[in-house]
């Protein structure tokens, strides 16, 4: 049966990928992506064929990598973090409609969530809420209902795309959407290039965060609730909201 393998390879770094995501892209001989998560495993993976397409570019990106397992190609299909957050495979299965050829793999990845925590402490150490700050697919309004929301109820939050050269405000924009809701003082982090060249955290209260311009497309933004704080110079997030 012809098979598409979308495939999630964690925050970039090889050491930081599943052992089953390793296993499918040594068994592919194509590898389709994003110029730059082309490029993070091109030196692992040296004897596959590559396309890669420039960022916006999605639709063309998953009809290439359908067509090629269509035709029997064992293609991967490869995202950033997890394949289904904010990746590739919910895409690729509208892509695909009510057909079931190719057959479609969704191999699960290391998401940012999950690897910029990790470096900052344990900022999710109880419910939180993914938003991302792209206003490409979803308004503005929306996020910012959503970022209201998820503070209101007290949730943690992981902002992932918080900012990019056509964005450089929005994250200025969300701090002040999320400072009607919690104090200035409220513990933020900002882990940047997770598991890349460049890797790096930051903590900062949401106060001075609205003011930070260094943010960018490889960062990704942690918002504390009222129970964060800062042990040891690590962001935690106690497990619930009763004392320990």
């Amino acid at each position: 049966m012809n098979k598409l393998s979308i495939v999630g390879i964690g925050p970039g770094s090889y050491e930081n990928m599943t052992i089953r995501a390793d296993r499918v892209l040594r068994e592919c001989t194509l590898i389709v992506g994003y110029t730059v998560y082309v490029g993070l495993v091109r030196a692992c993976y040296p004897d596959k064929e590559y396309a890669a397409t420039p960022m916006t570019h999605e639709v063309q990106r998953c009809q290439l990598a359908l067509k090629a397992a269509k035709s029997g190609r064992r293609t991967a299909l490869i995202c950033s973090g997890d394949s289904g957050i904010y990746g590739m495979a919910a895409l690729a299965h509208e892509l695909r409609g009510e057909s079931d050829d190719p057959a479609i793999e969704i191999i699960p990845g290391v998401t940012a969530a999950c690897s910029g925590a990790a470096l900052l402490g344990a900022p999710l150490g109880q419910d939180f809420a993914a938003i991302s700050l792209s206003d490409r697919m979803t308004s503005w309004e929306q996020i910012e209902a959503k970022l209201e929301a998820a503070a209101n109820a007290g949730f943690c939050i992981a902002l992932y795309n918080p900012a990019s050269r056509h964005r450089p405000g929005h994250l200025r924009r969300a701090c002040g959407v999320l400072l009607r809701c919690l104090p200035e003082t409220t513990v933020c982090g900002i882990a940047e290039s997770i598991g890349r060249e460049g890797e790096a955290v930051r903590l900062l209260s949401l106060g001075k965060l609205q003011e930070d311009m260094q943010a960018g497309m490889f960062s990704t933004v942690f918002i504390g609730n009222r129970q964060t704080r800062v042990i040891a110079g690590a962001m935690v997030t106690p497990r619930g909201d009763r004392d320990v």
